[in-house]
């Protein structure tokens, strides 16, 4: 699934092709998590802004002729990705949902499981925008989110600290392999319950958080099946992962084995040595 990561990667990969395109037609395939909610032959002349992100959604800006204004809100859901194509475009495989078509190239959503989404939203605090937003936590690299914010959060949360982490309500950003890294650099045992952690053990995991964040988007995020950025390349993080994917093979910290357990649905990687609980 791609994460925060992979998200910005695509963002700041869409984001200079598309600043001041002009939106020539938009094609819909097989429908996505929720309707587009406006016509499609609508958008027809407008102006693409400055591409944003919130967690794992793009937030395209768009003015509409003569002055009203808006965006489309997208999200890859659990197989999506976006590519950006110069000049004209080939034709719609199967499982190419989206095309927004412009003066500069086409912005296509491939999405083989149909979980992503692209809908059009007033502003980015009208709803449908303001609802799905409404429930994200802080963005990890937002100087706002000290040490003693984030350790408070925990304190108010009774469920394992990998959950925590995944349900992005107190931080977003940490999918489920950034979740095991973090945790793995910070100590952690996953089991731990988030109102369990110390301050200092708080404050050493929010390092962990934005060290292992900042170095996904250095190596062009994770790819484990089919993601690749908006120009069709690879992410690399996997690679270097310390436990994620390791179940069965030697920590490369101490003697330990590297373990996998599922929790919350999803395959959870740790070092029994190095993470106490």
């Amino acid at each position: 699934m791609p994460e925060l990561p992979e998200v910005e990667v695509t963002r700041q990969g869409i984001a200079e092709p598309l600043a001041g395109a002009r939106v020539l037609a938009i094609r819909m395939g097989k429908p996505l998590r929720w309707p587009l909610g406006i016509d499609l032959h609508a958008l027809a002349g407008a102006v693409v802004g400055a591409a944003a992100r919130r967690g794992k959604y793009i937030w395209l800006p768009i003015s509409r002729p003569p002055a009203e204004a808006g965006g489309l809100l997208l999200h890859l859901g659990m197989s999506g990705s976006l590519a950006w194509m110069a000049g004209v475009a080939p034709p719609a495989g199967a499982h190419d949902h989206f095309d927004l078509v412009t003066d500069r190239g086409t912005l296509r959503l491939n999405d083989p499981r149909r979980f992503g989404a692209v809908l059009w939203s007033p502003a980015l605090d009208q709803d449908p925008a303001a609802t799905l937003l409404a429930r994200l936590g802080a963005e990890p690299f937002d100087t706002d989110l000290t040490a003693e914010r984030f350790h408070a959060a925990l304190r108010r949360r009774r469920a394992p600290i990998k959950g925590v982490l995944l349900a992005g309500d107190v931080v977003v950003g940490a999918g489920n392999i950034y979740a095991c890294e973090a945790l793995f650099a910070a100590g952690i045992h996953p089991l731990l319950r988030a109102d369990h952690v110390s301050r200092p053990r708080a404050a050493r995991l929010l390092e962990a958080v934005r060290n292992t964040l900042a170095r996904a988007l250095a190596l062009g995020g994770s790819t484990l099946r089919d993601f690749s950025d908006a120009h069709g390349m690879a992410g690399t993080y996997q690679q270097q992962a310390q436990v994620y994917g390791r179940a069965g093979e030697p920590c490369r910290r101490c003697p330990a084995t590297v373990r996998r357990r599922v929790l919350a649905q999803r395959a959870t990687y740790f070092c029994p040595g190095c993470q106490k609980r």
